[in-house]
């Protein structure tokens, strides 16, 4: 990892790293690359791992509210990991149904960070969490449906998309999920220069009975404006 361009990068964002901090994304992307050589946990090149990764993961972090925040679809932890390794008081829970994402995020234990290797709709979770997030895990339609019942009424989904998505975060019929589109947030990622969307969208009703549908209707019958 470019240790001192990553420091500057976050300075950017607005957030200071100091040493120990980087020391840990430093062991935290050699143990990824590592592992990534047996597991396939990653296509994204090793010297591009502190923008692609973890700084895509650290972009929106103004964003979020609340102290509870859950990662749908967190795959070896990301943004679960950046999130909680640069944030001690924020408490996150990386959620995954791949137990060999999951297996090589547990050995990169933090205080804060909680890892569940279940599908969000065996969980039974409703109402628990302030903001849930994901980096793209589905189409939007189906991001938001499995996002909704666990995050709290007053609580945020803050989905991670990219510029191709406007055109669908626009269009989305909220009002069916009990949610509502507050604004959507565009942000650059420093080097790459690459568009990155974030739909701030209030839940502002309890979700109703019926949502989220079994996956295969989701995938069917996708909700649409």
């Amino acid at each position: 990892m470019d240790r001192d361009a990553f420091a500057a990068a976050c300075q950017v964002i607005g957030i200071t790293l100091d040493d120990s901090k980087l020391a840990m994304f430093e062991a935290f992307e050699s143990a990824l690359y590592e592992s990534n050589k047996v597991k396939n946990l990653t296509r994204v090149p090793q010297d591009e791992c502190w923008i692609t990764h973890f700084l895509d993961s650290l972009l929106f972090h103004d964003l979020i509210e609340g102290q509870d925040l859950l990662d749908l679809g967190t795959g070896p932890g990301l943004p679960a990991w950046p999130l909680a390794a640069a944030f001690p008081n924020l408490q996150v829970t990386g959620l995954d149904s791949n137990g060999k994402m999951l297996a090589f995020l547990e050995t990169q234990a933090l205080p804060n960070l909680r890892v569940v290797n279940s599908r969000i709709e065996d969980t039974g979770w409703s109402e628990r969490y302030d903001t849930v997030t994901g980096r793209a895990l589905a189409p939007y339609a189906i991001q938001l449906e499995v996002s909704v019942r666990p995050c709290r009424k007053g609580g945020l989904l803050l989905p991670m998309r990219t510029a191709k998505d406007e055109e669908t975060i626009r269009n989305f019929p909220y009002d069916q999920l009990g949610l509502e589109l507050e604004r959507i947030e565009e942000r650059d990622l420093p080097v790459l220069g690459a568009k990155r969307l974030y739909p701030i969208i209030r839940k502002v009703k309890k979700t109703p009975k019926e949502f989220p549908r079994p996956w295969a209707t989701m995938k069917k019958q996708p909700l649409n404006g």
